[in-house]
């Protein structure tokens, strides 16, 4: 599972330092957004064809460690 965290990036001057998607403008908070709002990974994966399926799969992850409280960039790292 820490492979898939290794698709979440940090990059200060993009959207001021969000977590990121392989480093594309696509947040991690976007993508948990679209699927809260109700969209299927199918549509998003047509709107935005430069994401993967483990895109989104990382995005949740991300979320996970988030709300769990731990640190997301010891994963990342290692």
């Amino acid at each position: 599972m820490d492979n898939l965290l290794k698709r979440i990036t940090f990059n200060k001057d993009i959207l001021c330092g969000k977590p990121l998607i392989r480093d594309l403008r696509i947040s991690v908070e976007m993508i948990l957004e679209l699927l809260a709002r109700g969209a299927t990974e199918q549509e998003i994966l047509e709107d935005y064809p430069q994401l993967e399926p483990e895109d989104l799969r990382a995005a949740m992850l991300c979320a996970h460690y988030m709300v769990a409280g731990e640190t997301i960039l010891d994963h990342v790292v290692a």
